[in-house]
């Protein structure tokens, strides 16, 4: 049947008070990630050689810890749990394989992480140098580079959370980690 148009049905709601909370923690910290993005996005315009990595590997420096204490996954968080739900986390931490969950966040393990998308951050210097259209592509993959990184690490927490049933923080107490 073309010229149909299909309608997306809403979302099912949380079964549990938990999911409920372990979704809005990702919504808080995909908002986050959606403003680090653009800001990469805009760094990424600049044709200065290496500034877009530079303010990349700062972005992701300073936003991957405030997505871990969305979860309260931060090395703080970690530290005053319980010693059982400490290492239920520390278990699932280790069965998701990330290594920037409930560590200290520091430039090289970023730089260590961008290297998975070596070719995208290639591919965003190169780009840069063709008049407008190349640092339109530069741009778009600047936020997508950054866009993907954190999804990933979204991901990772949630599973860590659901795997280890953490509770999760009161959204107030991260914004004292910003």
């Amino acid at each position: 049947m073309m010229g149909q148009v299909r309608m997306r049905k809403p979302p099912a709601p949380p079964a549990t008070p938990a999911d409920a909370a372990l979704e809005a923690a990702a919504r808080r910290a995909r908002k986050l990630l959606h403003k680090r993005a653009l800001v990469a996005a805009a760094a990424s315009v600049v044709p200065v050689p290496g500034l877009d990595w530079a303010a990349d590997a700062a972005l992701l420096a300073r936003l991957l810890p405030q997505i871990n204490a969305e979860f309260g996954l931060t090395p703080e968080q970690i530290d005053r749990l319980d010693p059982t739900q400490r290492e239920q986390v520390q278990k699932a931490v280790a069965l998701v394989g990330s290594v920037l969950i409930g560590k200290l966040i520091t430039r090289d393990a970023v730089l260590k992480l961008t290297s998975a998308v070596g070719l995208r951050m290639t591919t965003k210097q190169a780009a840069k140098y063709v008049p407008l259209a190349g640092q339109a592509i530069s741009a778009t993959l600047g936020y997508a580079t950054l866009r993907y990184l954190g999804e990933r690490h979204i991901r990772d927490c949630m599973q860590v959370a659901q795997t280890a049933q953490l509770s999760l923080p009161a959204p107030d107490a991260t914004k004292t980690v910003a």
